[in-house]
């Protein structure tokens, strides 16, 4: 199954809050959504670390940040072919 991974810490209220509003959208879409721990690699903490929690599609791109919305999750992976 293709995956959106959801770059999250754990203890995050922004990342639960986040991760509630695209598990619907992401399963619509036929994805798994795959929830990364973006301190165990240091490369995603560096690029990504001080902007948590956000949903990236199977190639890296930004499709959400926090405070966005099934909506806009939805028209995301549409506009990227997801």
């Amino acid at each position: 199954m293709r995956e959106i991974r959801l770059l999250s810490r754990p203890g995050c209220h922004l990342c639960e809050d986040l991760r509630k509003v695209a598990e619907p959208a992401v399963a619509e879409a036929g994805f798994a959504l795959v929830e990364v721990n973006v301190d165990g690699d240091d490369a995603l903490r560096e690029r990504w670390g001080n902007e948590i929690p956000v949903l990236l599609d199977e190639g890296g791109r930004l499709l959400a940040k926090v405070r966005d919305d099934a909506g806009k999750i939805r028209r995301r992976l549409k506009a990227l072919g997801c």
